[in-house]
């Protein structure tokens, strides 16, 4: 992502132990999507940038056997797709991301952390600080516009819109 454009910023969680697992998931931390969903991403970072805005992604595609390796510490398909099935994740369609200031880099506030896993976290949850519930819905209406869906359970969590694209298997080089 970042080479399409270099203002994106990369906090790939899972090539660090800040997540969930307090573990190191990935050999290092890349971002990479399919060509259709990488467009519209740009799209929305774009478009948030004429509010001095833009996207920081927590995760992007996910790795067939990285995926296993989150559903074996937590196999709870409300939070973590069964591999077996495949994760949109692994289909470089969904985006674990939100919103920051483009000058400071700080993140809007959107009332949870990544990855915390409770009703705060939901897009269906109401009873939020007014602010929280400005941000996310300046979020989703952003994402929305070019293509993206949300889920019940995660305001971080958006999947591209259209044709099932295949699962992959593909692990990126380390440099």
């Amino acid at each position: 992502m970042v080479t399409l454009d270099s203002t994106i910023r990369l906090d790939i969680r899972y090539a660090t132990d800040n997540n969930f697992m307090k573990q190191v998931i990935y050999d290092c931390g890349r971002c990479f999507y399919r060509p259709q969903v990488a467009r519209a991403l740009l799209k929305v970072h774009h478009d948030l940038k004429t509010k001095g805005l833009g996207l920081k992604m927590y995760d992007c595609y996910r790795p067939g056997p990285y995926q296993q390796r989150l559903w074996d510490v937590l196999p709870d398909p409300r939070y973590v797709a069964n591999p077996k099935r495949g994760s949109l994740h692994s289909r470089g369609a969904a985006a674990d991301l939100t919103i920051v200031q483009l000058d400071t880099g700080e993140e809007l506030d959107m009332g949870t952390t990544y990855d915390f896993f409770g009703e705060e976290a939901y897009t269906t949850t109401t009873n939020l600080p007014e602010e929280v519930l400005a941000n996310r819905k300046l979020f989703q209406a952003a994402m929305r516009k070019h293509g993206f869906l949300t889920i019940r359970t995660e305001w971080w969590h958006f999947n591209f819109g259209g044709a099932r694209l295949p699962l992959s298997e593909w692990v990126w080089p380390c440099s």
